[in-house]
């Protein structure tokens, strides 16, 4: 099959860009770093505690803003921590150089969002979090801000994820629906399509024991975003279960991990996104780490079922949700050619397949 002349960058393309030198990185790649539709971005080897978050702007390299704002440096070379409501700049080892025609998007990633750590990527004259404009050339800085636990990282650890595209290859309504048509994209019988996405409504059933999701506990020891299976689940997080009603209220400055009514499902030929809030649906935000992969819940990569792990957080008010109710939509862009390796088959992926699951460093 031909490659699109528009879409998002596969695997393939991502390594291509490193051979021409529109990707640089300070050391040699991890073998896994390069993803199916996107780069994991790694840490640097310092981090400057800021006193607050803040934009550069069109005038300002971000650099020149940590002269003034930062409180203190930390050594990443060895393992650090990163203390709950502390704002952090750390300067990645990857940087860009793209050509005129190509923009990227960052996100954090699957394990990161589920940690509750706050993160987005930063470029110098940014005007917009988590966007890099086409033809950007420059550093690459992450903002980190755990929200839930203390985390432990060091130089390399893998928060967020980049991807790139060339022009706009999003997908209307109408081509959504005819895709969702013929390969299921949702696990729905009466799709919801609008707003350019299509919508996935939130389960508080509970599984065969009742279990509807987890929130997250305070004071607890430290994650190691680095090591798989490392903690108890029950020191950190408080099962909820269902009582008989089918609700969950949400308490301000409560973090939650539940789960989608919907089983997902991205064909290899297309990448998916959460849309951020949206405060049309309630006043909460769900799902810190947007990107779904080519391949995930796909029954040929041994998805069949693989449903969406949501992060949730109240804001200023205590809210009900109800099971069903919408709480996010995904939309779907084109791959530019199909990637040699899809989410799921054999790349390892902690997330294929699942249903509620808490992230990768704890034990089940």
């Amino acid at each position: 099959m031909m490659a699109r002349e528009t879409g998002i960058l596969a695997d393939r393309a991502i390594a291509a860009l490193f051979d021409s030198g529109r990707l640089i990185s300070e050391r040699e790649l991890d073998l896994d770093q390069i993803q199916p539709a996107s780069l994991d971005l790694r840490l640097g080897a310092k981090a400057f505690r800021v006193r607050a978050s803040f934009m550069p702007g069109p005038t300002s390299l971000v650099s020149d803003k940590l002269d003034r704002l930062k409180l203190h440096v930390i050594d990443l070379s060895e393992a650090a921590v990163l203390e709950t409501g502390c704002v952090y700049i750390v300067p990645l080892m990857e940087r860009l150089d793209l050509p005129a025609n190509m923009s990227a998007s960052a996100n954090p990633k699957s394990s990161t969002g589920r940690l509750d750590i706050f993160t987005r990527v930063i470029t110098d004259y940014a005007q917009e979090f988590d966007k890099i404009p086409a033809g950007y050339s420059g550093p690459l800085y992450l903002e980190i801000s755990p929200r839930t636990f203390p985390i432990v990282v060091r130089r390399g650890s893998r928060l967020s994820q980049i991807r790139f595209r060339v022009g706009n290859a999003l997908l209307g309504e109408p081509d959504l629906l005819r895709l969702h048509n013929d390969e299921t994209l949702v696990a729905s019988a009466r799709p919801n399509v609008s707003g350019g996405g299509i919508a996935l409504s939130i389960d508080l059933s509970g599984d065969s024991v009742g279990l509807i999701g987890y929130r997250g506990k305070h004071h607890t020891a430290v994650v190691d975003v680095d090591k798989k299976a490392q903690h108890d689940i029950f020191d950190f997080w408080e099962p909820l279960y269902s009582r008989g009603r089918n609700e969950l209220i949400l308490d301000p400055d409560e973090f939650y991990i539940l789960v989608s009514r919907e089983a997902v499902h991205v064909p290899p030929l297309y990448a998916a996104e959460m849309t951020p809030f949206d405060p049309l649906v309630g006043e909460f935000r769900v799902h810190y780490a947007g990107f779904f992969d080519p391949g995930f819940g796909h029954e040929a990569a041994g998805g069949r079922g693989s449903r969406a792990v949501l992060e949730v957080r109240s804001h200023e008010v205590p809210f009900i949700l109800e099971d069903g109710q919408i709480v996010g939509r995904l939309v779907y862009e084109h791959m530019m050619e199909k990637p040699e390796g899809m989410y799921g088959a054999g790349l390892g992926s902690n997330y294929q397949a699942q249903g509620l699951k808490l992230s990768k460093h704890f034990r089940v």
